[in-house]
């Protein structure tokens, strides 16, 4: 994996480059062969919160974690168990599949060997993902601003419209720091 590191409002040493390759290093024997992703890792300091946001594409998931702390070595160290997490709940899923197709797996059966050569025993968590409720509504074409101002009126954090501009369906998002995000299907 190639690590593509970038500070937004703070200068990232080279320490912390090699801390935060080193962490996310760890992330690699978890995969058959390396996959050849360009990960991408953003620093960035606010209000004196460090938080690290890290984005892995990969073939059929995209691995993403984000997390804040006091200190930019915990948050680093809290975002890498929070993919380990995520890496662990979909290779199950995906070996079956893929053990199903009779192709090659993504993932490896058991993880290598962890610190000073033990064995790292992965819990397999068959965690059932229950519907427990559907709903559908007519989406009126509207713009960007009236969406948000829908999402306001209903008091939720997230607002699925059809754009009247694109002509597409879109989702208008409240983003932890208060401000508002669009998400556009791309073909």
């Amino acid at each position: 994996m190639k690590y593509n590191i970038r500070g937004q409002r703070m200068e990232v040493t080279e320490a912390l480059r090699d801390y935060v390759a080193k962490k996310l290093g760890r992330l690699e024997r978890y995969f058959e062969a390396t996959p050849e992703s360009d990960v991408q890792v953003t620093l960035s300091v606010t209000k004196g919160q460090h938080a690290i946001e890290v984005t892995i594409p990969l073939p059929g998931v995209l691995l993403r974690a984000e997390e804040k702390s006091d200190d930019m070595y915990a948050s680093i160290d809290d975002v890498v168990d929070k993919l380990e997490r995520q890496i662990r709940k979909h290779k199950t899923k995906l070996n079956r599949k893929f053990r199903q197709m009779e192709t090659g797996r993504l993932f490896k059966e058991e993880a290598g060997a962890g610190k000073n050569g033990a064995a790292v025993a992965i819990h397999q968590d068959e965690e059932q993902w229950e519907l427990v409720r559907t709903k559908r509504f007519a989406m009126k074409p509207m713009d960007v601003e009236e969406a948000i101002l829908q999402m306001n009126m209903v008091g939720h954090n997230f607002y699925v419209f059809s754009n009247s501009d694109t002509k597409e369906v879109n989702v208008v998002y409240r983003r932890n720091d208060g401000r508002y995000g669009l998400i556009e299907t791309a073909e």
